[in-house]
């Protein structure tokens, strides 16, 4: 059917590769072990970044925090760098998100990524601390670690930065077309996108 109609899928490409762990830093222990329920808003954020090429060359990054309990992105962060800075510039973001929601991170909220250098730095230790995140990491080089991050992830690249995407403008070639991308997908996907999770 697709053939006859010149139609083909989406295909997912990764080139660039974003988690780089560094054996210099301790790492949190694994407290979710592929368990990604959460029984009310906040218990569990799961987190992870990916690149996005930019038109004209070049690369931009985009972090996501995941609140699991509804599959809520709450924080998200585009950048041009992929320093540990704009990882937690989107766990700040989704803190306030919370306390703004009536449903601020208890002290027993865990936060969980991968075994990337930006979320095993001490800088970002401190930023989990001061937003009363307990930390938690995956093994390395194990995607079913954090399982529903990079199925989110995938999502975005998918449905938001491709080519012929209806939340892109134009060309994604700065900063700021990246975030008007990224701004316009997360309010649908918070707002409109069927969540078979949510029934």
């Amino acid at each position: 059917l697709m053939r006859g109609r010149g139609w083909r899928g989406v295909h997912r490409a990764r080139t660039v590769r974003t988690t780089v762990p560094d054996a210099a830093h301790s790492r949190a222990p694994d407290l979710v072990r592929r368990d990604f329920k959460a029984e009310r808003p906040g218990q569990l954020h799961v987190a992870d970044f990916t690149y996005v090429p930019l038109d004209g060359g070049g690369s931009g990054y985009t972090a996501f925090v995941i609140d699991v309990f509804a599959g809520l992105i709450a924080g998200w962060e585009c950048s041009l760098s992929k320093q540990t800075a704009f990882v937690g510039k989107a766990i700040r973001q989704a803190a306030g998100l919370r306390a703004r929601q009536g449903h601020p991170i208890s002290p027993a909220a865990i936060h969980h990524s991968d075994a990337g250098s930006q979320y095993t730095s001490v800088r970002f230790a401190e930023t989990l601390l001061l937003a009363g995140l307990t930390g938690s990491v995956g093994s390395v080089g194990d995607a079913y670690d954090n399982a529903l991050a990079e199925t989110t992830i995938g999502l975005y690249k998918t449905e938001c930065v491709r080519a012929g995407s209806p939340f892109r403008t134009g060309p994604i070639r700065t900063l700021a077309d990246l975030e008007e991308a990224t701004s316009a997908w997360v309010a649908w996907y918070n707002t409109e996108r069927l969540m078979h999770r949510l029934g």
